[in-house]
């Protein structure tokens, strides 16, 4: 923890943060001081409780005061349906929370009578939202159908797993009624996206488990891959089965998966895995990542993965941005106030 010194205040804020990151934080945190409260929330590491101005306390998490009160309790009969309960992240109630920052992004979108106007400029194919899929079309923290609690992937635990932050069931703009589905993740202030855990696992093996092996090695022996044969994953018997669309693996002489492009590969997996599912009505699925507009820091990875897939139309990116923009341009009074609230409390300017 460090402590930064701007305009005659102090602010509490991890010891290492890009510039990005460290402007988001002191703004966030003035946001948080203004509409909800001055007091720190904590953080606990090995046993010492540490104080940090971005987390809320624990006194105001009951009231969800970091999600747009006009969506709150959607957002709650939704978090808490039999059918669609979700786990909130345990840095839900950090103000830099990329879930809470995802909800309200796009629930006032999609409970708005105005969705479909609104999507339709961000999304190509978009024709209208298939709100007699999923709930009224959407899911947050979406993993594929429960039809058991492992997965189309298998690799569904209580601490992991892979998810779309949202899925946003449509039907596309030819006027059939094929409904389709759009996998969404989104980062707010994150550096990079989750990299693969497999490598520094205490159950690996030497001998067995190589992450040094190309592309096509796994394909051949997936088990040098520890996911894959100590866990039982299912990642690379559906790459297998989508060698195409990782088209430029070749040049790579490693795992391409170790790092950020580990979690971009695992949403791409799960949108592969539910189009050849028998029973999903959705055979086209398409993945993208929504980032803040001045977040550059995922652009790497981003920009890697894109050129791993041969700029494959199934990926994409787009930035919170655009989205707000899209919204904007329909001018609508509720979804202007939305906007105004939206920009102010996650800094979008522009």
């Amino acid at each position: 923890m460090k402590v930064v010194k701007r305009n005659g205040k102090c602010y509490r804020v991890p010891s290492i943060l890009a510039p990005f990151q460290e402007e988001m934080y002191l703004h966030l945190i003035d946001w948080k001081w203004a509409h909800i409260t001055k007091d720190p929330g904590h953080y606990t590491r090995r046993g010492e409780r540490m104080d940090y101005d971005a987390i809320l306390p624990e006194s105001v998490r009951g009231d969800f005061p970091v999600i747009y009160r006009r969506v709150l309790e959607a957002f709650k009969q939704h978090q808490e349906s039999e059918e669609f309960s979700f786990k909130l992240h345990q840095h839900f109630n950090h103000m830099a929370s990329s879930q809470a920052a995802n909800v309200n992004l796009f629930l006032p979108i999609l409970l708005s009578p105005h969705a479909n106007d609104v999507l339709r400029q961000v999304k190509r194919d978009f024709g209208e939202l298939a709100v007699d899929k999923l709930d009224h079309g959407f899911q947050f923290e979406y993993w594929g159908p429960k039809c058991d609690n492992r997965g189309l992937l298998r690799d569904h635990t209580k601490l992991f797993g892979t998810d779309a932050d949202i899925a946003i069931a449509y039907y596309d703009n030819t006027g059939k009624r094929d409904p389709r589905l759009w996998l969404i993740e989104h980062k707010l202030t994150e550096k990079e996206f989750t990299e693969c855990h497999g490598i520094t696992s205490k159950g690996r093996k030497s001998g067995i488990h190589d992450c040094k092996k190309s592309f096509t090695e796994l394909l051949q022996n997936m088990d040098y891959c520890y996911y894959r044969q100590a866990r039982k994953f299912r990642y690379w018997e559906i790459t297998a089965d989508n060698q195409g669309f990782f088209g430029n693996h070749r040049q790579y002489s490693e795992c391409p998966f170790k790092g950020g492009m580990n979690q971009l590969w695992r949403n791409q997996l799960l949108g592969l895995a539910v189009e050849s599912d028998a029973d999903s009505p959705y055979k086209r699925v398409y993945f993208s990542v929504v980032r803040h507009p001045e977040n550059r820091l995922l652009d790497n990875t981003i920009n890697e993965y894109r050129a791993l897939v041969g700029d494959n139309e199934r990926f994409s990116g787009l930035t919170s941005l655009d989205v707000v923009k899209a919204a904007a341009a329909v001018s609508n009074p509720e979804l202007d106030r939305w906007v105004a609230w939206y920009r102010d409390l996650y800094r979008l300017r522009g």
